[in-house]
């Protein structure tokens, strides 16, 4: 196995809170893009919960998953309403005071005057104790980082910019890789092909997945396999086209 493929493995769970993701009012568009990124850099997503704004729900939450992964995101519920709670939730958690952050306050006079600071606004500036603020340079009311736990905002183009300034900071492991194959057969024909590749190669995960092609054709099957380890990639990849080819040519497909 190559000396990427054996670098730590850095794991992470995301935790969206809030009662309008679960009454279907709000549809989450943060959870593919955060697995997207924390791909692209080398941290394995494992896990998703969506919890209600309930604190004993994101406490018990929190809890479990930051104990369980190296890094746990939050996003939702940092807002300056009676029910944005994650704050507060958070630091019961971690065992830990919380009140106004004068680093969030000067955070916020970069865009309001202080006479303007109301008490909803500053409920924003609300950080538990030796929290690290994460910046939000959208519209200045900061997220913030405690331990192995990344709160950050609901909003999508604010969670955005907070990831892309947090992941900064974070520890990454190996790049996951993938090859992705146009099967050209049903997935009946090749699923025992198939499964033999999979037991034969530990390190690469291999799915199949239909998908209706809009540009014709109707439904067509992808063979997407995944690794952190090129060699295994390529020779699992090699494996599966000649799986594939074999078959064809059995059965008389071009």
């Amino acid at each position: 196995m190559s000396e990427t493929a054996t670098a730590k493995t850095v794991t992470a769970a995301i935790l969206v809170i809030g009662d309008e993701i679960l009454s279907g009012r709000t549809k989450d568009q943060n959870i593919g893009f955060i697995a997207d990124y924390l791909t692209g850099v080398g941290i394995d997503l494992k896990e998703v919960r969506i919890v209600p704004d309930i604190e004993e729900e994101i406490v018990n939450a929190v809890n479990a998953l930051r104990r369980r992964y190296t890094y746990l995101f939050t996003t939702g519920g940092i807002g300056p309403t009676h029910d944005d709670i994650t704050a507060d939730s958070v630091a019961k958690a971690m065992g830990v005071s919380i009140g106004v952050d004068e680093r969030a306050v000067e955070l916020l006079l970069t865009r309001l005057k202080r006479e303007d600071l109301n008490e909803a606004r500053l409920r924003m500036c609300r950080i538990p104790a030796g929290a690290d603020l994460v910046t939000n340079p959208i519209s200045a009311a900061p997220g913030f980082k405690i331990g192995n736990v990344i709160v950050m905002a609901g909003v999508p183009r604010i969670m955005q910019a907070m990831l892309a300034n947090v992941v900064e900071t974070l520890e990454t492991g190996a790049k996951m890789l993938s090859e992705t194959l146009e099967a050209g057969l049903p997935e009946g024909a090749y699923a025992k092909g198939l499964e033999e590749v999979d037991k034969k190669y530990g390190d690469v995960s291999i799915g199949s997945y239909p998908h209706f092609n809009t540009s014709g054709g109707g439904f067509k099957n992808q063979i997407v396999l995944r690794s952190k380890d090129p060699a295994s990639l390529a020779a699992a990849t090699a494996d599966v086209v000649k799986m594939l080819a074999d078959l064809k040519a059995q059965l008389g497909v071009s």
